[in-house]
């Protein structure tokens, strides 16, 4: 029987972990498919706290890693396949094996939408970018294209539009999809190019280990065409894992868990923290706040239990 679970070991749950193993709480860290979240696919992290030179996504996740393994918490590699939340304590299984817990904490974060290409892959935190808060600033002076319609798009190419030189917004609709007021404002940016009607076939230069333009496809006529730029936001929104917890845990119409007072569910004992319940910000910074309140919130529920 183990006190705590957490599900998810970026940000927000290794910062759970570290709160709870310091409450002697032995929490179990089960690290997911993805080990790590979204920062352990970037490269240089400079908004995180702490760290005036940066520091890179990887080597963050792993000091944190060992900050909780130092203070007590056990990682466990796997991928948990399904859960029991009707009753307490609560059953997860992974495969064969099943865990029994008095609390559990998510923290199973939300993953960037992708256009599915072998270049973008291989360019991911090398000019291909999921977050334009946390990457914009790299491309000062650059000519940068984000691809995308809805207000996702439109928000991280008018941040963009602080750095770079020129934002090209690449469409595959012959309008945008993004509220009126955030289609007005992108539309009325000088440094805005829109490029309609288009999709992005491929990711140049995937063997030069940095990005030098996108090969276009036009969706009416077919035509493809290079067009040079140096760096490719990815704008077409986020997908919360959440499948798990479907018909058991509150969503909102995103998918994204309902929290109240803090990092509650609506099943007592079950906490969330994170990308998996944040569809606002997303930052390394709130996903590891909100998992030191997800922490506390379990602490004081098993302290009232006792």
């Amino acid at each position: 029987m183990r006190n705590v679970v957490i599900i998810g070991s970026g940000c927000a749950g290794l910062t759970a972990a570290i709160y709870t193993a310091r409450a002697n709480l032995s929490p179990l860290v089960i690290r997911g498919l993805e080990a790590g979240g979204q920062l352990s696919l970037t490269t240089l992290v400079e908004n995180y706290p702490g760290f005036p030179k940066g520091v890179q996504g990887p080597e963050l996740i792993e000091m944190m890693q060992k900050q909780a393994v130092e203070f007590g918490a056990e990682l466990k590699e796997g991928d948990v396949t399904h859960v029991g939340l009707s009753r307490r304590p609560f059953r997860l299984e992974l495969g064969d094996e099943t865990i029994e817990t008095r609390t559990l904490i998510i923290a199973s974060g939300a993953s960037a939408k992708m256009l599915g290409l072998e270049s973008e892959k291989r360019l991911l935190g090398h000019g291909v970018s999921t977050c334009a808060t946390c990457d914009g600033y790299f491309f000062r002076g650059k000519e940068v294209a984000v691809v995308g319609g809805g207000d996702t798009a439109a928000e991280d190419a008018l941040l963009l539009t602080r750095y770079a030189n020129r934002v090209s917004v690449i469409h595959r609709r012959n309008q945008l999809r993004a509220s009126k007021i955030m289609a007005d404002r992108l539309l009325r940016n000088e440094k805005v190019k829109m490029i309609w009607n288009s999709v992005v076939a491929d990711i140049h230069d995937p063997d030069k280990g940095e990005v030098t333009g996108v090969q276009l496809k036009d969706v009416k006529t077919g035509r493809e065409s290079d067009y040079p730029c140096d760096g490719v936001f990815i704008g077409i929104g986020h997908s919360p894992n959440t499948a798990l917890f479907k018909g058991q845990l509150e969503t909102d119409d995103l998918g994204y868990l309902k929290t109240r007072n803090g990092s509650k569910t609506n099943v007592p004992g079950v906490f969330a923290s994170g990308d998996v319940q944040d569809r606002v910000y997303r930052q390394a910074v709130t996903a590891a706040g909100s998992g030191c309140m997800a922490a506390i919130d379990a602490e004081r529920f098993l302290q009232e239990e006792a």
